[in-house]
């Protein structure tokens, strides 16, 4: 069994308070901006950054389906942790300031892998899935905060 890591980043135009705020917002902005991977989301405490418990449902394949009870905790720099109770999972959700008051968003997902030939195709074709999916929600997130 090994560390499985996937990584997503995206330019988003918004400045990098308004990004956190909105990555943080449980309750009304990360329903919006979830792709249609995502199901049975609910907010079981909180709704407003760390200290937030949420459910959701994450369908990477026709055949992977993970229940997750995710706990939201503060990071350094100002970065979201969500910690799966379920599993092994953790994502790292960190916003910089780039140019022209946009911001790089990166979302770091680790897991610790199967063994044998399973955890070989784990680590070689999950880390895409998960990165890309991740990469719908980034590009979702920009087109609401456009709207905003």
């Amino acid at each position: 069994m090994g560390q499985v890591v996937a990584t997503a980043e995206q330019l988003v135009h918004a400045p990098a308070d308004v990004v956190r705020a909105a990555l943080a917002d449980y309750e009304v902005t990360r329903p919006k901006v979830l792709p249609e991977q995502y199901s049975e989301y609910r907010v079981d405490a909180g709704g407003q950054g760390a200290g937030t418990k949420v459910h959701w449902r994450l369908q990477a394949t026709s055949k992977r389906v993970r229940e997750q009870d995710v706990v939201v905790t503060a990071g350094a720099d100002g970065a979201l942790v969500e910690s799966d109770a379920n599993s092994s999972m953790v994502t790292t959700w960190t916003v910089h300031p780039a140019d022209a008051g946009s911001s790089t968003v990166r979302a770091r997902t680790t897991w610790t892998g199967a063994s044998g030939i399973g955890g070989f195709f784990e680590r070689t074709f999950a880390p895409k899935g998960l990165a890309r999916i991740q990469g719908a929600m980034l590009t979702r997130l920009d087109q609401e905060l456009a709207t905003r």
